[in-house]
């Protein structure tokens, strides 16, 4: 009798255990522990992640053509329902991200803005160019070198609309969805980030224009080490890699015999795969990471939405976003930042959906960059190139034309 009360007790406890589990919201352990729950095969994928395993494999095929080292993962409803990697690109590597890294920048921002509200009342609002937040400004004759910088705020640093020349020997800016062409200027020297990013030459007023210009997120991040007390990287381990429990990661700070002093706001972050995914799984929950509101949620709905700080163009807090429908395979409130070599981080919250789409060159991979040590790298593709465009095929489309077609083709492979 005793026994059987005992068994029906556990029957019991193991069905509520199993409803609760059921509604309670899944967020993966770390790699080390049993890592993301998958569902890589025809059947889960369909069932569990309601993808269609044929068009993501189609999207796989196009992504492998789009750079010498790709990779592909693709979780829904929480489910890592597609994981392939070509060339060097693996689940443990870390290579440089390129620009990709201006979306942890941004988050961390956010972060920043709740935490110490009390130093940053006006929020987006404040204007970084004061003794308080960038005296390095000011190091000559006691004045900043234009002063149409006084007027940059956090918000248009954070939009890429502080009137600063964007990069490159061809320069753009736009002007209420206006295109034309900059002249070429200095933008950031490596072995003088803070102080090149600071002299950086603007080509207009803060808020008159968007032109994609690197020194201005990492000028965000020196207002971020300034009141916080923390360089970057250190920033983001505390507040987002120790939560999520990422495997190890830093930015490329070695540059041949030169070692950066501080993490580059514009990019170069190096992160596994699966934690990449961790980062984008943690927006697409609006911030939230097992039970703690790491980022704010009002923050990341305005990284995918038009902002103030850019009228523009569709990019916001160093995200660009699909708000005025220009990628039209792609719901209204996807949001992506890219990266050099074909990098990208993709949420899409209507669809339920995260995306990470590695690409690079074999320079991108150099482990000195983090001297992190790396697993056996395949070599397979090192003497890939890519295929020419011609009037009959797309060619390898490794910058934001692929990106962008790589966000249409798994949105179409959704089902439910």
């Amino acid at each position: 009798m005793f026994l059987r009360y005992f068994q029906k007790a556990c029957f019991i406890s193991v069905f509520l255990t199993e409803c609760w589990a059921v509604g309670a919201p899944y967020f993966p352990k770390t790699d080390s522990q049993s890592g993301w729950r998958t569902a890589t095969n025809g059947t889960t994928t369909l069932r569990r992640a309601g993808l269609d395993p044929r068009r993501l494999e189609q999207a796989w095929n196009y992504t492998r053509r789009c750079s010498q080292n790709a990779g592909l993962l693709v979780v829904r409803h929480g489910w890592l329902a597609h994981e392939r990697y070509v060339g060097r690109a693996s689940r443990q590597v870390n290579p440089d991200m390129a620009s990709t890294g201006k979306a942890y920048t941004s988050i961390a921002c956010g972060i920043l803005l709740e935490e110490f509200r009390n130093r940053l009342p006006e929020g987006l609002n404040t204007k970084v160019f004061t003794r308080e937040f960038l005296p390095e400004a000011f190091a000559k004759e006691n004045a900043l070198d234009d002063p149409r910088r006084a007027d940059i705020t956090l918000g248009h640093l954070l939009c890429m609309s502080g009137g600063y020349t964007g990069e490159g020997g061809a320069p753009t800016a736009v002007v209420l969805g206006r295109s034309f062409p900059l002249k070429a200027v200095s933008g950031q020297d490596i072995r003088d980030v803070d102080g090149s990013s600071l002299r950086c030459a603007m080509w207009t007023n803060a808020g008159a224009g968007y032109s994609y210009s690197s020194p201005e997120p990492h000028i965000a991040s020196m207002v971020l080490r300034r009141v916080s007390g923390m360089d970057l990287k250190d920033y983001l381990h505390e507040r987002l890699a120790k939560p999520m429990g990422w495997g190890p990661w830093d930015y490329c700070l070695r540059r041949g015999d030169f070692v950066m002093p501080h993490a580059n706001g514009a990019g170069s972050i190096a992160v596994h795969a699966t934690d990449a995914l961790r980062f984008g799984y943690c927006l697409l929950n609006e911030g939230r990471w097992n039970g703690q509101q790491l980022v704010p949620a009002n923050y990341i709905a305005h990284c995918h939405s038009l902002s103030p700080y850019n009228p523009h163009s569709p990019y916001s807090l160093m995200f660009e976003h699909n708000a005025d429908g220009h990628i039209a395979g792609a719901p209204k409130d996807a949001f992506w930042k890219s990266g050099a070599g074909g990098f990208a981080l993709i949420i899409v919250p209507s669809l339920d959906l995260v995306i990470y789409k590695m690409g690079g060159h074999n320079g991108q991979y150099d482990p000195n960059f983090t001297r992190i040590p790396q697993p056996q790298m395949n070599e397979e593709r090192d003497d890939w190139k890519p295929i020419a465009r011609t009037p009959f095929n797309e060619g390898s489309n490794g910058g934001d034309d692929g990106i962008r077609r790589v966000l249409e083709m798994v949105c179409d492979a959704t089902v439910n």
